[in-house]
């Protein structure tokens, strides 16, 4: 992908420090100045998310509005080599993607409205996890993690489903660890059994008629480590997500398969750091991101990127987001992937 200056029709933006210097032609962006970045002019226009009742995680229309008052399902999805093609994925309201250990990433599928009877593979809880579903209020699904890092859920009253607590099985076409899958609709009845609570949550970012930037973006590159590189190119109606070259597809429980998408795609900056287990714990340290404090942030839908800020005080809040100017900004609706980028990582696009 070719790089040139902030003004010209392909960016480059550095999160945080990089280990080597930008070439000439790359602007670079920090957390301590993407506030100043020059404005880019807009357009205005209105993407309505319908009448009636929506989702207060994409802004989609939802046709039973009873499917909105109850909890939402985090469930941790592995994305190692072996447990691709993921499933479940393309039914979730929306979905995360954060760093995991090896410089791979895992996901987390949110269903609030939404249900799927095949979600996995379902993998191990991490320390940003809790951090981030707290403010969903929200049952985290995961297929165990090591104690001290199940306590830091506990510690932000997140309630937890594993594979002891039901709801949950294994198949027989895949080896472990990546063969563990889950019915949401047999998973709430487990979380309804345990007494966890059944809130509707609420809305995470701001949603609503989006200012169309100028600045287009029609493909999208995010690089979690040296070697591994998500890019997502707009197809005219989604961005379309590929890895290695090649299309990342999603299968269902029927053999049928498709490439993952999303309608739009918010890139947080978020301060990288280790967390270590507590005294007496023997355990290596796992990466994991800040998600309360402040950084850059980007929104890229209909082949367009916004630039700006997002702020969050406490892990229980939802994200603000900010234009450059300072004022409140808007997710467009659609389907969401939303990935927590570590500083020091880059973010490229055209």
């Amino acid at each position: 992908m070719r790089r040139f200056a902030l003004a010209a029709t392909t960016v480059s933006l550095l999160i945080g420090a990089c280990s080597s210097p930008p070439d000439q032609s790359t602007t670079t962006t920090t957390l301590a100045d993407a506030t100043t970045t020059t404005t880019t002019p807009t357009t205005t226009t209105t993407r309505p998310p319908g009448t009636g009742a929506v989702s207060p995680l994409n802004g989609l229309p939802v046709d039973d509005e009873a499917l909105l008052d109850r909890r939402v399902l985090a469930i941790k999805v592995d994305n190692h080599p072996s447990a691709r093609p993921q499933s479940g994925i393309q039914e979730a309201d929306a979905v995360l993607e954060l760093l995991v250990e090896g410089g791979f990433t895992r996901f987390v599928a949110l269903f609030h409205s939404a249900d799927s009877s095949y979600v996995g593979p379902i993998r191990s809880v991490r320390p940003t996890d809790p951090q981030l579903i707290s403010a969903l209020g929200g049952t985290i699904v995961m297929s165990g993690g090591q104690p001290w890092v199940q306590q830091i859920a506990a510690g932000h009253g997140v309630s937890v489903l594993t594979e002891a607590s039901g709801g949950s099985f294994r198949i027989g076409s895949r080896s472990g660890p990546h063969n563990l899958y889950g019915d949401t609709t047999v998973l709430r009845e487990v979380a309804d059994t345990l007494g966890y609570p059944d809130e509707p949550p609420q809305a995470w970012f701001p949603i609503g008629d989006w200012d169309t930037p100028a600045a287009t973006a029609t493909t999208v590159q995010i690089h979690w480590s040296v070697s591994d590189v998500v890019e997502w190119t707009y197809d005219g109606g989604q961005y379309r997500r590929r890895f290695g070259g090649s299309p990342q597809e999603w299968v269902d429980v029927d053999g049928e398969r498709g490439q993952i998408a999303a309608d739009v795609l918010v890139v947080i900056g978020s301060r990288f750091y280790l967390a270590t287990p507590p005294p007496g714990v023997e355990a290596a340290p796992i990466p994991a991101v800040d998600t309360v404090g402040e950084g850059p942030a980007w929104i890229f839908a209909e082949g367009r990127v916004w630039e700006g800020t997002w702020r969050r005080a406490f892990p229980e809040d939802a994200f603000t987001l900010l234009n450059q100017d300072g004022t409140p900004a808007l997710v467009p609706a659609g389907h969401p992937w939303i990935s927590f980028l570590p500083q020091g990582q880059l973010v490229e696009f055209d």
